[in-house]
């Protein structure tokens, strides 16, 4: 099961930096997170069912 504690401490830390959150998406086959954020929506952030998490470039 995804790490509630970790997908909501990065989504506080995007928004604390006053990026605003374009896309959050759970997909239930991968069992992963996706977090879309910036203006121009330059950081996108996917959250594994284990809590770890990496920038997507």
């Amino acid at each position: 099961m995804l790490s509630i504690t970790e997908a909501i401490f990065l989504y506080q830390l995007l928004s604390n930096l006053y990026q605003s959150i374009q896309v959050f998406r759970y997909d239930q086959k991968l069992k992963t997170l996706y977090i879309q954020a910036g203006l121009n929506d330059e950081i996108a952030v996917i959250i594994d069912q284990d809590g770890n998490w990496k920038f997507v470039l």
